[in-house]
């Protein structure tokens, strides 16, 4: 690989080199106020990236007013990431040309070269057609005009103003090294670990997968597999159980008025369509297989996936049906729809498992 962005390159490798020669004075003015001032600062570096930068700025699932972007747009400086118009720039490119050569940190071309190497190697041709919506926005534009002495001063004035409750190293190690380190390679891992071990339970022709576990340090950003199947969504977990903060938080801020308009899919719409791309995926795999195992498995897709179209489509029309019915009816389409929930939910899971047996087949079948 060669190295054509020198700045990046050396800004990296000192910041990691500066904090593997300070670990040791580091332990030795450790405090649990350092502690704290590490992982707030982590927390609220880490968040405005995903709630603004990706899920605001990058895919406009949702809108904000101009009080909530401009905190976004400052707390984001914790994070170190570059401005907002570059990065969202890089990340629409990313889901335009996801897996192929296009793609600024590709998973095909390695593990680390989608964790951190592509910082080294990329050469930003900036098109403004790609992000006419930010270029519009004057916070944006102020932002990325000043982002190199904004990022200093802020990162500066907080950092001074720990020193009066701490250690001047521990505020500099645990509120800025430490802190940027741990918000970077977070943010990386979702390019790399989540693009390598994980579920495809919602796309399954990408290279993305859903990550629970990194989930947890980057504000429900691990739900990726989701998350590159229905973009536009404010949710990247989308179940209850999901550890997703920052769809928590953008929730939380719309009753207050700080944003409004949040997208999401309709649980019904978002499986159909699923299994609607899977259909044509897998029979375009079949389409190259003549004998009779083939037929058998394009006649098994086919057959459970119009039964699947057929029980959702029956759902949503009971589901309209129920604003328009007395209380009389009520209680007995309300039984119907809870009868098709399960049905449509049993269909799910088969389907599931139908088509997970019939991509493997394909696989193992191309393999020799």
């Amino acid at each position: 690989m060669k190295i054509r962005n020198w700045p990046i390159f050396i800004f990296v490798v000192l910041y990691h080199i500066a904090i593997i020669a300070l670990i040791p004075t580091a332990i030795a003015v450790f405090s649990w106020g350092a502690f704290w001032f590490f992982l707030v600062t982590y927390i609220i570096g880490g968040i405005s990236i995903t709630a603004g930068y990706h899920r605001l700025f990058s895919h406009k699932a949702y809108n904000a007013n101009p009080f909530y972007e401009w905190s976004i747009l400052i707390t984001s400086l914790l994070a170190f990431e570059m401005s907002a118009l570059k990065w969202c720039f890089d990340h629409r490119l990313h889901h335009n040309h996801v897996d192929t050569d296009e793609d600024p940190y590709s998973i095909d071309k390695g593990f680390w070269y989608a964790h951190i190497l592509w910082l080294f190697d990329y050469e930003r041709k900036f098109d403004p057609s790609l992000v006419p919506d930010l270029m519009r926005n004057p916070r944006v534009m102020f932002q990325d005009k000043y982002y190199i002495p904004l990022a200093i001063i802020v990162n500066a004035l907080l950092i001074g103003a720990a020193c009066f409750f701490m250690d001047p190293m521990a505020a500099f190690f645990y509120g800025f090294l430490l802190r940027m380190a741990m918000v970077h390679h977070c943010t990386w891992f979702i390019n790399s670990l989540c693009h390598t071990f994980g579920s495809k339970t919602y796309s399954r022709e990408l290279s993305a997968v859903d990550n629970a576990a990194l989930a947890l340090l980057t504000f429900g950003e691990g739900y990726h597999n989701y998350h590159h199947a229905f973009a536009a969504d404010y949710r990247n977990g989308i179940r209850w159980y999901h550890f997703d903060p920052t769809k928590w938080l953008i929730w939380v801020c719309s009753k207050f008025g700080f944003t409004k308009n949040l997208r999401s899919v309709n649980s019904v719409v978002l499986l159909k369509s699923l299994v609607l791309k899977d259909r044509k995926i897998i029979l375009e795999r079949l389409s190259h297989e003549v004998d009779e195992i083939a037929s058998e498995w394009r006649h098994k897709i086919e057959t459970l996936s119009s039964h699947f179209e057929e029980t959702s489509l029956n759902l949503n029309n009971k589901i309209r049906e129920l604003k328009n019915v007395s209380d009389a009816q009520k209680a007995h389409l309300e039984l119907e729809i809870k009868q098709l929930k399960k049905n449509l939910n049993k269909t799910w899971n088969e389907w599931i498992q139908l088509t997970q047996v019939t991509t493997k087949k394909f696989k193992l079948a191309h393999a020799h």
